[in-house]
């Protein structure tokens, strides 16, 4: 038997995007845009850096494994207590979900080129991974449901989904739950929930109280929050009360903990960083057709720009490095041909699609 199992051994580690920092010192640049990861170009909720403020002089003192957390999202969301879990942002969550679910022959079930952090953690786990072609860069749910198995245990759903940034509607969900089985349990990963809950067809999981879903949101985008790493989940009692036993003892930590209590009172920055990035989906995605590209239409806070072959998304990826931009390839998703463009600030928005028209030529000589 190996040291290293051979599931773990073949896995690729999650590779995050270059930082701002780096690319200065590599590039010898002193202006950098960064929108490759999603984050909010506002910065972080005000109310939540005066809520870190407040829980300084007691970091002696162990968290309480994010009981006022939950406690504050139960009263907001008209759940109880016993109904939500609190993480090191929606990913530890999610490395739960698979250690407290999955047994040796179970499988997994979501769509091809699923978020990359969901698809290192569930491969991890060392059981099958099945997954099922995009329709029109959107989950094909019907496809799903055909696939679902005697060994299926979790299907994953991304909505918004990254990296396409696609959704699916209220219609196509109902339809799919309808072939489910109650043994299979359903993620529902709700990173950019605010991002989408607007639209009329989206469906917002907190009305499908079902007892195989989960719902997954996170602090790191809309609340700017990415740093301290705060999410948390809502499921029936019975999944959060097993979910509890696995989850490591004080997580999460404190200063997170009250991030995100200072977070969710913060309703004037959320509505800021809506208005500014429905503004910035708006000029990228005019602003990138009109110069040729294919744009994916997203209802996140990024676009997906799908690219005639992969090594043109390495060079565009490269070229504006150098031109101190920072966008995400899309290679590690399974998307060779696909970058990503976070929004950012109206300057940056407006920076990203000249530099790409300056590009375009030279792009297009070299194709």
């Amino acid at each position: 038997m190996p040291l290293v199992p051979p599931y773990i051994e073949s896995l690729r580690a999650y590779e995050p995007g270059r930082s701002i920092e780096e690319v200065q010192r590599t590039c010898g640049l002193s202006r950098v845009s960064k929108l490759a990861s999603n984050e909010n170009p506002l910065g972080p909720s005000p109310r939540a850096i005066e809520s870190i403020g407040r829980c300084m002089s007691g970091l002696h003192l162990y968290p309480n494994s994010g009981l006022d957390l939950r406690r504050v999202l139960a009263e907001n969301f008209e759940a109880k207590i016993e109904n939500v879990i609190a993480g090191s942002g929606s990913e530890s969550i999610i490395s739960n979900i698979i250690r407290t679910f999955l047994g040796d022959e179970d499988e997994v079930l979501t769509t091809e080129a699923a978020f990359v952090g969901f698809q290192i953690l569930a491969k991890s786990r060392g059981v099958a991974y099945r997954t099922v072609p995009y329709r029109d860069w959107h989950y094909d749910l019907t496809a799903l449901a055909a696939a679902i198995n005697e060994r299926t245990k979790i299907v994953y759903l991304a909505n918004p989904n990254n990296p396409t940034g696609t959704i699916f509607s209220k219609h196509e969900f109902d339809e799919f739950y309808r072939h489910v089985p109650e043994r299979v349990l359903i993620i529902l990963d709700e990173a950019y929930f605010e991002y989408a809950k607007d639209t009329p067809r989206y469906p917002d999981s907190m009305h499908y109280r079902y007892d195989n879903v989960i719902t997954l949101r996170t602090f790191s985008k809309v609340y700017g929050l990415a740093g301290v790493r705060i999410g948390y989940g809502f499921a029936h009692e019975r999944l959060i009360t097993n979910l509890l036993k696995v989850k490591l003892p004080f997580e999460p930590g404190s200063l997170a903990q009250a991030a995100g209590i200072g977070a969710l009172a913060d309703k004037e920055f959320v509505h800021r960083s809506l208005e500014l990035n429905a503004r910035g989906l708006k000029f990228l995605a005019e602003g990138l057709r009109g110069i040729g590209l294919t744009v994916i239409p997203s209802e996140a806070n990024f676009l997906m720009v799908v690219l005639p072959d992969a090594p043109q998304a390495t060079r565009l990826t490269a070229d504006l490095v150098t031109r101190g931009i920072i966008i995400r390839p899309l290679a590690s998703f399974g998307l060779p041909n696909c970058v990503r463009i976070s929004t950012g600030s109206d300057e940056d928005n407006q920076r990203v699609v000249e530099e790409i028209q300056k590009l375009q030529v030279g792009l297009e000589t070299r194709a």
